[in-house]
């Protein structure tokens, strides 16, 4: 069993940023894929920021305000937010793809319980 768990959300104005951090704990082997989603009040849930092995994938909607980096010796991945909107205004989860140690070969899909990012006009 793995746990993913988010923290750096909170309120800030618009203009401002937040860096989010998610820490995957266990017995893990390896994670194949960590990333960011978000969902706003009434929508649905959609891909911030993506990290696999050589790829980065932004939404256009972020792209030149966010950065997600892993470090991966942690199992930590990180989403820098700068130039923040009221439209990025959502709960932020993390995802990630893990192998456990017991079974190297086989990947899951974990979330994060998500946090809050509130950003005011």
């Amino acid at each position: 069993q793995v746990q993913l768990v988010e923290s750096g959300g909170g309120l800030v104005q618009a203009g401002g940023s937040l860096r989010l951090s998610c820490a995957a704990s266990g017995s893990i082997f390896s994670i194949n894929t960590m990333d960011w989603y978000r969902q706003a009040p009434g929508k649905q849930r959609e891909l911030v920021a993506r990290t696999t092995s050589g790829s980065i994938t932004y939404d256009d909607s972020v792209k030149g305000r966010f950065t997600i980096s892993r470090d991966t010796a942690k199992n930590m991945v990180y989403l820098q937010m700068n130039s923040l909107t009221p439209e990025d205004t959502a709960v932020y989860y993390c995802h990630a793809v893990i192998a456990f140690l017991r079974t190297p070969t086989a990947y899951y899909s974990y979330w994060g319980q998500g946090t809050q990012v509130t950003v005011s006009s």
